[in-house]
């Protein structure tokens, strides 16, 4: 395309520009749209400068987001990350944890594939499992039934779904999916032509015969074109982000609903506990009964009915203090959910600490299926192909675009000299002479960024397959720790209860007998719910280490 100018005095061309120029065959009459070559040098440059500054804001606003790390990007990796699953396997438990489609993969409630927390670096050793404390509940007794709660009450299941739809957190974190989207947009848009107008060559004074001049006037569009298809790699780029965006808020789902789960758990586990101490003062009611009797045939148990009373009513204390332990989680789980305040105390709950459902596959299964849908690795893995997205981009724009001038009205003043004004159009092309590689700095970061991505995956997918194992180790350790449990040690200690009681009541034992016989079930009681709640725990556990709901 030849180019059409006339070096004004007032501008200087780069030499890229006076090479076109001397390819052109002709310099006529269309002075505008020589004087365009350098403002749209100037103007190109400015919108490539206002791009690179929007691409470093983005990513200060992605370092500040919901989302920290963004896999893929550019963003500096040199930033302090912390733990996002919270207590692992046998932690204890409290520590702080770190649209339909993606809510249902994100919460692994979908055989189908599936933060504001950030990744932990994933080759930082984990710290070991530290056994929990044994709750003291005080006297306990197991129920005689098993009570999972009304029927209409509100399962784990209810409230997951209502957790992602209603979580203020959640939602706020769901609007980067189109954010992303919008940016995918913008990358697709085609640059809007440029209007330019001159008076060109307006004399001081007057033009004459003696003063030779000629005064024009111009209308030029400049239009941009994309000859590489820089355009169509921005949209690829751009699409690659928002399907690492997209696994970021399944992963930021999926450390919710762990919380979710743990509230849940926490407020099943105060029922019990309630449940629990109702049954022991329930016992110890009638131990009072029976000691009363006693007292008929002997004034001996005196003090041993006073000592049953005290026990009962401290029994009773406790049970009110189960109660309002109760109410506070509940209404920690209200919250959650988004339940009104004047609703949440009477908050009704279905559910069980204790584990009927079969064991689940084995622990190499288990980190196939984490390393085929867990959201941080799918997020790492995008990201990698984000980072390849943007070395083709890279490479794509080593070759500005060519400007395309067209002037559809030129007016030439000739009245001074006496002869006819005439109108014109002229068309020219302004083109960037490739003979140094001025994206070179550009694609190498590219390139270093997709080693960059690919080293991320294989610690996050290493992180991914200690995290299923040790919840798998766990998992597998408080399940006999139960059946164990329920196979031989409460029987035999309620056995020996209930025979140190029997003795008692025929004289045959002294009351000192049977309190260091309940004691000592009082404590495998207290062992065994703890058990209990601890497996229960696990299973919550293996479903976030995993990212599928594989147990209830």
């Amino acid at each position: 395309m030849a180019i059409r100018m006339r070096i004004s005095p007032a501008r200087v061309l780069s030499p890229g520009l006076l090479i076109a120029a001397g390819l052109g065959p002709w310099v006529s009459r269309a002075s505008a749209q020589a004087m365009l070559a350098d403002d749209v040098i100037i103007l190109s440059k400015g919108q490539q400068a206002r791009k690179q500054a929007m691409e470093k804001a983005g990513g200060k606003a992605a370092a500040a987001g919901p989302f920290p790390t963004s896999p893929g990007s550019g963003a500096t990796r040199l930033t302090i990350r912390q733990t996002p699953l919270g207590p692992l396997p046998g932690i204890a438990p409290g520590t702080p944890a770190g649209q339909q489609g993606v809510l249902s993969a994100a919460s692994g409630y979908s055989t189908a594939y599936q933060g504001r927390q950030q990744m932990a670096p994933a080759v930082a050793p984990l710290p070991a499992p530290v056994a929990p404390p044994v709750p003291q509940y005080g006297r306990l007794e197991i129920p005689d039934s098993l009570d999972e709660g009304p029927p209409d009450g509100l399962t784990l299941d209810a409230a997951i779904d209502r957790f992602v739809q209603v979580n203020p957190d959640l939602l706020a974190k769901a609007r980067e999916l189109p954010k992303s989207r919008a940016d995918a947009i913008t990358a697709g848009l085609i640059a809007n032509p440029i209007v330019f107008f001159s008076a060109d060559s307006i004399p001081y004074g007057a033009y004459s015969k003696a003063n030779n001049g000629t005064l024009t006037y111009g209308i030029v569009l400049v239009q941009p074109i994309d000859i590489n298809r820089k355009r169509r790699y921005r949209v690829i780029a751009a699409e690659q982000a928002h399907g690492v965006t997209e696994a970021q808020y399944a992963d930021a789902v999926r450390l919710a609903v762990d919380q979710l789960g743990m509230a849940f758990l926490d407020a099943i586990d105060a029922r019990e506990v309630v449940r629990y101490k109702q049954a022991n003062v329930d016992r110890l009611a009638r131990m009072v009964e029976v000691t009363g009797r006693l007292l008929a045939r002997s004034t001996n148990v005196r003090p041993d009915l006073d000592r049953m009373a005290i026990l009962k009513d401290t029994a009773e204390i406790e049970l009110d203090a189960a109660r309002a332990n109760l109410t506070q989680a509940l209404r920690a789980l209200a919250v959650l959910i988004q339940v009104p305040e004047d609703q949440a105390d009477s908050l009704a709950l279905r559910g069980s600490i204790r584990d009927d459902q079969p064991v689940p596959p084995p622990v190499d299964d288990l980190v196939k299926l984490a390393l085929g849908c867990r959201p941080d690795v799918v997020a790492y893995r995008r990201g990698v192909h984000r980072a390849q997205a943007d070395v083709r981009l890279a490479r794509r724009e080593r070759f500005e675009d060519v400007f395309l001038f067209y002037t559809p009205f030129g007016y030439q003043n000739n009245q001074y000299l006496g002869l006819q004004n005439n109108t014109n159009w002229a068309l020219g092309g302004l083109v960037s002479v490739p003979l140094f590689n001025r994206n070179q700095g550009n694609i190498a970061r590219a390139q270093e960024g997709v080693i960059q991505a690919r080293i991320e995956l294989t610690g996050v997918e290493r992180q991914a397959a200690s995290d299923v194992r040790r919840a798998a180790l766990d998992y597998e350790t408080t399940r006999k720790a139960v059946e164990r449990f329920e196979r031989d040690i409460l029987a035999r200690s309620k056995r020996q209860r209930d025979e140190t009681y029997r003795l008692f009541t025929e004289g045959e034992r002294n009351v000192s007998d049977f309190f260091n016989a309940d004691r000592d079930y009082n404590d495998v009681v207290r062992q065994y719910y703890d058990s209990l709640v601890r497996h229960r725990r696990s299973m919550l556990r293996l479903n976030t280490a995993v990212g599928q709901r594989i147990l209830p």
